[in-house]
């Protein structure tokens, strides 16, 4: 499985955008695209819905009961 920084930086380079111009289309500042990519854990959950959301996705919260059950 990918993690968010990986896939969030494979699908801009795909589209072949620059972090600046990335973070100016998802109307989020350069230092919110740079710290998806760099892995950091201390993000803002909107600001990484509107990065996700220019690739269809959104990131949600699921407790620990919908996990086990999805699995099975």
């Amino acid at each position: 499985m990918k993690s968010l920084s990986e896939f969030v930086k494979e699908r801009r380079k795909e589209v072949d955008l620059t972090q600046e111009e990335f973070a100016d289309r998802a109307g989020v500042a350069l230092t919110v695209v740079r710290k998806i990519e760099q892995g950091k854990t201390n993000l803002n959950m909107n600001k990484v819905n509107l990065v996700l959301s220019m690739f269809g996705h959104v990131l949600g919260s699921l407790n620990s009961k919908e996990l086990i059950d999805e699995t099975r």
